[in-house]
């Protein structure tokens, strides 16, 4: 299966940028709306591979959208940025255990208690995970994802939100940043999980894994 990526930078003149980076809801049905809209499939975004990921750059912002067909980025509004598709078919194909890689990811990280628990101590369905509890929690996909892990700095990033243009139900994806280094274990398996996503939250900017290779020094 091929992969594209799709680097999006808004321009901050744009109206229209301006909103759907503004909410995680709208920057969705953007995503979504450069694709054809007529699959018969009830999970469109899953059919696709579509991940993206909104992030703050030295140079402003920028948007990366992940799918398994190119966008057609025709269908952005006139004046919303610049963009440009390329293949990521070359990385895949280069990896191999043993490689040594970097690794960046903004990803939902929480735990679901059992019932008992969550009657003992007061707690809620979903927990997000913080600090080391979060960092412990992508040590753990790292490792079901096909990487050993190297290097793990992580730092919290405002909160995927917004309201569903069906209901106007809220919709809030806790995000914690995590980048760092790790070398291939299972290629394969990695492939998998960078075409699939990694945790909840994939459809409002969670899950996309951004890899590339890393020379250790000498």
């Amino acid at each position: 299966m091929n992969l594209w990526l799709t680097r999006i930078i808004p321009d901050p003149r744009s109206r229209d940028a301006r909103r759907d980076t503004a909410g995680a809801v709208d920057l969705h049905h953007r995503m979504m709306s450069l694709f054809p809209d007529n699959l018969p499939d009830p999970e469109p975004r899953r059919r696709l591979g579509i991940l993206f990921r909104s992030e703050a750059t030295p140079a402003g912002h920028q948007i990366l959208l992940q799918s398994t067909q190119p966008p057609d980025l025709s269908r952005l509004p006139s004046g919303y940025g610049q963009a440009a598709t390329k293949t990521l078919t070359p990385l895949l194909d280069a990896l191999r255990p043993g490689l040594h890689i970097r690794y960046r990811i903004a990803a939902n990280p929480i735990r679901k208690p059992g019932r008992t628990t969550r009657e003992l101590y007061q707690l809620k369905t979903i927990v997000p995970l913080q600090g080391t509890a979060a960092d412990d929690w992508w040590a753990r996909q790292a490792e079901t994802s096909g990487l050993r892990l190297g290097t793990l700095h992580s730092s919290p990033l405002d909160a995927a939100r917004g309201a569903r243009r069906s209901d106007r139900s809220q919709v809030q994806h806790h995000r914690i940043l995590f980048e760092g280094t790790a070398v291939i274990a299972d290629a394969d398996r990695l492939r998998t999980r960078l075409t699939d996503g990694i945790g909840k939250g994939k459809a409002y900017g969670c899950g996309l894994l951004s890899i590339a290779p890393h020379r250790e020094p000498a």
